[in-house]
């Protein structure tokens, strides 16, 4: 949960600013960072998603569902449904985008992945707003999870985030 969750953050930051760079070492070095980064959370969350489907996370505590209203346990489900999907996406539309592009993934510089959608200048076009759109979407979604957490930590004190604590 934590180590995905700090990878999102940096690779959103590096993501928005390196966009805006000129072409220069710099911003082809972030590149690369970023798309390294990219496979290392698609990885982080195949693993993730893995560990979910083998050991399930625990039901919500009986006091918080006994006072949750029905509207708060859909969202709940349904935010959690919609990182999973874009954990997957955010990344792997990146990664259409890069070799419809032609810049292939070599994965630390060393290991060349292989492209997944052929090179095509019009295709790479169409797909990267898909991938800004989604990287958004995914930010906006770990704010409001963010803030449900906070929400049930400080206004309810119902003792929810006690779930995600380090060594529990």
């Amino acid at each position: 949960h934590w180590v995905l969750a700090l990878a999102l953050i940096g690779i959103f930051i590096v993501g928005v600013y390196m966009s805006d760079l000129p072409l220069s070492p710099q911003r082809i070095k972030l590149y690369n960072w970023h798309k390294w980064a990219g496979i290392t959370v698609l990885t982080l969350s195949l693993l993730r998603l893995l560990w979910r489907l083998v050991v399930r996370p625990p039901d919500l505590p009986g006091a918080v569902l006994a006072v949750m209203p029905a509207w708060q346990r859909v969202a709940h489900d349904g935010t959690h449904v919609l990182l999973y999907g874009l954990f997957f996406a955010v990344p792997l539309i990146g990664w259409a985008y890069s070799s419809a592009a032609g810049h292939p993934v070599v994965l630390f510089g060393m290991w060349p992945l292989p492209d997944w959608v052929p090179k095509d200048k019009a295709l790479a076009d169409a797909i990267k707003p898909w991938h800004g759109a989604a990287a958004f979407a995914l930010a906006m979604l770990v704010v409001l999870h963010v803030l449900a957490a906070l929400k049930h930590q400080f206004i309810d004190r119902d003792g929810l985030m006690d779930r995600m604590r380090l060594g529990r």
